[in-house]
């Protein structure tokens, strides 16, 4: 499935009404990370940008950007976390996995972080590996990319279970760190600039 037809598989199960275009930079992306994203990867940024699935899912940005959701540091950050955690941890699984290869692209409230194994040229052919906090394995690796991971992970209950360690709302949604942040500022007292 390419990334316009995976990435559109996902709308019945997180609306895209909360999304916004986050136009990358893609050249800039390639340039900072040596190499190119997938395609549903890219399709997302598209259609929903960088921001919360569901209330409990991130999905970050490709590239360092100051004033955004988080810190700014977009993957960088997470995936520094992620080979941390695999050189710590990947002992006690009965795969291996080169650090370097590990990109982070989501993490979740229960601490789990959501990656690619960039071991193929081809970057739709990346693998989801899994860190998971308290999932069963703790690490885990799926043979498709993001979008597919996030359309199983909302739509099979079984699935759900072995791949996160929040509990999901029955219903799907997607909320953009941009209107993420238009919702938190509106909570602010004008006067102030504090919460009510």
């Amino acid at each position: 499935m390419g990334g316009h037809d995976s990435v559109a598989a996902l709308a019945p199960l997180i609306p895209v009404a909360n999304g916004v275009d986050e136009r990358v930079d893609w050249s800039e992306v390639e340039g900072i990370w040596g190499r190119r994203f997938p395609a549903d990867y890219v399709r997302f940024m598209e259609v929903y940008g960088p921001g919360l699935v569901s209330g409990e899912i991130v999905i970050l940005l490709p590239a360092p950007r100051p004033g955004t959701y988080t810190d700014g540091s977009g993957l960088q950050e997470e995936t520094e976390n992620a080979r941390l955690t695999w050189e710590m941890c990947g002992d006690e699984v009965d795969f291996e996995v080169d650090p370097e290869s590990i990109v982070a692209w989501g993490v979740t409230t229960g601490a789990d972080i959501y990656c690619w194994l960039t071991t193929d040229e081809d970057p739709d052919r990346w693998p989801v590996l899994v860190c998971g906090r308290h999932t069963s394995p703790s690490f885990q690796v799926h043979p498709f990319g993001m979008a597919e991971f996030l359309r199983r992970l909302l739509g099979d209950a079984e699935f759900q279970e072995e791949t996160i360690s929040v509990v999901l709302p029955e219903e799907g949604s997607f909320v953009n760190w941009r209107e993420q942040q238009r919702r938190h500022d509106s909570e602010l007292n004008p006067a102030t600039g504090q919460p009510w």
